[in-house]
């Protein structure tokens, strides 16, 4: 497995993550804990080093299972999570809004710290950008945690970039983990991956493969099953599908010249953007997970970049990523500190 920088933090992690939300939580078929564990060890057996977790996935289910996966491999692993749901703490109630007030932040990382069974968090995310507290009050709280050695890199999820220099310029931001894919491209324009090219920032992209859509494995003429998350989601909406497969059937064209899979190119895709972008694709299926993985020895030539750029630039999207409610705690500001 080839392994990347993300960005100046210092932290080297394998070309492809795995994004573990899925193995336990917000979709139908999820896993079992005996099974889970034995996928994210897999995962490790076969060179992945860079593991995505967040509080919130259960909640704290997700954080418990990779934490007893990754127990025997610590030394060799970097594990990622997130706060900043407004979960309670006492009972994992997840009490529907957003809290990143300074005093959440630091217990929340205690559980995470105990879920995990780390005395170091690697890099941990603001899940979501909390419209009421400062984000040099969030940038603050974790520098405190830094320096008390139980996080060790900081990390926004979804933020402006205005927001996303305000948190750098109070605790250097190690990295960004935003949806990005060849559905998805709206951080090539609103900033983020400029603010990431110019500050040295490594950059995450979730839900990689379209949330399961670009692998072409999702049929496009009948609704998601109940107790699956995307079925909330107007892009997953038969009609959208039915639409949207014109991404799917690009995918498959230049996959085919490379004897390839449609994953494998998006993956390989995301990869030739930046040489500090690392795919977090996630699954729970073994042969899902080695065909991710070999994504990362697929070269791309200029020319099936540009065949891929330009027929997607010729395709329209059909549907917003997220019902309006999740779409309006993405990309968000925070007010200014009270003494600015």
């Amino acid at each position: 497995m080839q392994h990347r920088q993300l960005g100046n933090s210092g932290l080297n992690v394998s070309a492809i993550g795995l994004g573990c939300m899925g193995i336990s939580f917000g979709y139908a078929d999820t896993l079992g804990s005996e099974e889970g564990i034995r996928l994210i060890r897999d995962a490790v057996d076969r060179g992945v080093t860079f593991f995505d977790t967040a509080e919130v996935y259960g909640p704290f289910v997700n954080e418990t299972l990779v934490g007893e996966a990754l127990k025997p491999v610590r030394d060799q692993v970097v594990i990622a999570t997130k706060f900043g749901f407004d979960i309670d703490l006492e009972t994992g109630e997840n009490l529907g809004g957003i809290n990143s007030r300074p005093d959440h932040i630091r217990r929340a990382v205690e559980g995470s710290l105990k879920r995990l069974q780390v005395d170091t968090i690697d890099l941990l995310y603001q899940h979501r950008v909390d419209p009421n507290v400062p984000i040099e009050d969030v940038a603050g709280a974790v520098r405190d945690l830094i320096a008390e050695g139980k996080v060790k890199a900081f990390g926004l999820s979804e933020p402006s970039a205005a927001t996303l220099r305000r948190a750098h310029a109070v605790q250097p931001v190690a990295a960004v983990q935003n949806e990005y894919s060849l559905w998805w491209r709206a951080p090539e324009t609103n900033g983020i991956l400029d603010a990431c090219d110019e500050l040295g920032i490594g950059f995450v992209p979730y839900s990689p493969l379209g949330k399961g859509f670009l692998t072409g494995a999702i049929a496009t003429d009948k609704a998601l099953p109940k107790g699956d998350f995307r079925a909330t989601t107007p892009r997953f909406q038969p009609e959208a599908m039915e639409k949207n497969a014109a991404f799917v059937e690009l995918l498959k064209r230049v996959a085919a010249d490379k004897g390839a899979t449609p994953a494998q190119v998006a993956l390989a895709w995301l990869l030739a953007q930046r040489p500090y972008v690392v795919p977090i694709p996630g699954t729970t299926k073994l042969h899902r997970l080695e065909e991710n993985i070999a994504a990362a020895d697929l070269e791309l030539s200029t020319v099936d970049l540009d065949c891929i750029s330009s027929g997607a630039a010729s395709l329209e999207v059909e549907g917003d990523r997220y019902a309006p409610a999740q779409m309006a705690m993405v990309g968000r500001d925070t007010p200014e500190p009270a003494d600015a």
